[in-house]
């Protein structure tokens, strides 16, 4: 599984802002005696046209602050719906605009400050979200959106109790789209599917436009695909598809639930799709085509996703993450455990945890390798993909009852959660008495 996709969940909430109702339940967070959702209709959404408009604007008002940041806040959409970088350095050059425009108090447009800690937060440089996110609360304490980009690099640098504390500080102050969103992840997080199904389900009546709508769909998509739902997960991202036809992670989920659901040809055609509008998703296309025997063509998307980030190190953007975790799988594992070992010092979140355990595995250091997967085990989520690593860990270290314990939770998670790794597990699982 791509780590580049399992990272995505995070950009859209960089992108969203705020956070949603207090903790109620002791299970989780949200009170269950609301009336559902209602489903919601969209026609096709076009965000270029906004960006057109405020580049008119823009060039008959050059010193419009508020007009600059939502143009940065625009293109940081864009990058999320598209997962095209480029856009990273369009959104800075629009926010560094608005933040040069004086305002009438002599303060930098706070709006920027936001989205530059929004966009730190896209390049995965979270400590730096962490310091423009501060910088905002000193100046304005009530913009709930910059409690967003606090809560969000906290999760990414693995600092989970100060992402649930600044999550209840934006519930108390401003519940909205965006904190549904955060509140649900945090739910997975900690393994709790239903109440995140549920967060995600209220989320999807307040958009105000086809793509938070589309946004949510995805959510929902994503969520009914880790716990092993490939049908309610299609379902999902075809709606979100219907409200937003260019949406490539919802492209690129519906052609993953359909391999799982044996429509292949249908798969392919939608993972050719998503590609061709987001090379994110190369990796995944490839492991499919190889799993199905297509060996050369597994090997072309490969050599995409290689260039790519030969292009992101040239330019000072190394996907230590995403480096890494192809180098584990399909690459040089002593690379990957680099890698991997440099993105831990950065931060220590549950996913870093599991890939460098994994690359660590698969480089033949099984003792060190298994305390880090247990660490991603920490706090108590349903992912398939750490259960099977640790399943494949302890196989390797001789644990027999312990490996088929994990196998056996990966296959009841997502008996879907990779078309090689469920394959190997299910041929271990055969195989351990």
């Amino acid at each position: 599984m791509s780590r580049v996709r399992r990272l995505l969940p995070l950009l859209g909430c960089v992108l969203l802002g705020c956070v949603l109702l207090t903790l109620y339940a002791p299970e989780g967070l949200l009170r269950r005696d609301e009336p559902p959702p209602v489903p919601a209709g969209w026609s096709p959404y076009d965000l270029a046209e906004s960006i057109e408009a405020a580049q008119l604007r823009l060039r008959r008002h050059p010193d419009d602050a508020a007009v600059w940041a939502s143009l940065g806040n625009m293109y940081l959409e864009q990058a999320r719906r598209t997962t095209d970088t480029a856009y990273y350095q369009r959104a800075q050059g629009a926010f560094e605009r608005s933040l040069r425009q004086p305002t009438g108090d002599g303060e930098p447009y706070i709006d920027a400050t936001i989205g530059m800690g929004a966009l730190a937060n896209a390049r995965h440089d979270f400590a730096g979200a962490l310091r423009w996110a501060e910088r905002a609360r000193e100046a304005a304490p009530f913009r709930w959106a910059l409690y967003g980009v606090l809560t969000d690099a906290h999760l990414e640098l693995g600092h989970y109790e100060q992402a649930e504390t600044t999550l209840r500080r934006m519930l108390d102050g401003h519940p909205d789209l965006a904190s549904f969103t955060r509140a649900a992840r945090l739910e997975h997080l900690h393994g709790r599917p239903g109440p995140a199904r549920d967060l995600l389900h209220r989320a999807c009546v307040i958009p105000g436009d086809p793509a938070e709508y589309a946004f949510c769909q995805w959510q929902l998509g994503e969520l009914a695909w880790n716990n092993g739902d490939p049908r309610t997960a299609l379902t999902a991202y075809t709606q979100a598809l219907a409200a937003d036809p260019e949406h490539a992670s919802a492209r690129a989920g519906k052609a993953r639930a359909e391999a799982a659901l044996g429509h292949t040809d249908q798969a392919l055609r939608d993972y050719a799709t998503a590609v061709a509008r987001s090379p994110s998703f190369v990796i995944e296309y490839g492991e499919l085509l190889h799993h199905l025997g297509d060996g050369d063509g597994a090997r072309r998307q490969y050599a995409v996703f290689t260039a790519q980030h030969k292009l992101l190190a040239a330019n000072g953007d190394t996907d230590n993450l995403a480096m890494g975790t192809f180098e584990a799988n399909h690459g040089d594992a002593d690379t990957a455990v680099r890698h991997l070992r440099a993105e831990w010092k950065r931060r220590q979140s549950v996913e870093v945890a599991d890939a460098l355990g994994w690359a660590l595995h698969q480089a033949g250091h099984h003792t060190e390798a298994a305390a880090y997967t247990a660490r991603a085990d920490a706090l108590g989520g349903r992912n398939a993909l750490f259960a099977y690593h640790r399943g494949e860990i302890e196989h390797a270290l001789g644990h027999t009852a312990a490996a088929r314990a994990h196998l056996t939770r990966a296959m009841s998670i997502n008996p879907h959660f990779s078309p090689a790794g469920a394959a190997r597990a299910r041929a271990l699982l055969a195989e351990t008495p």
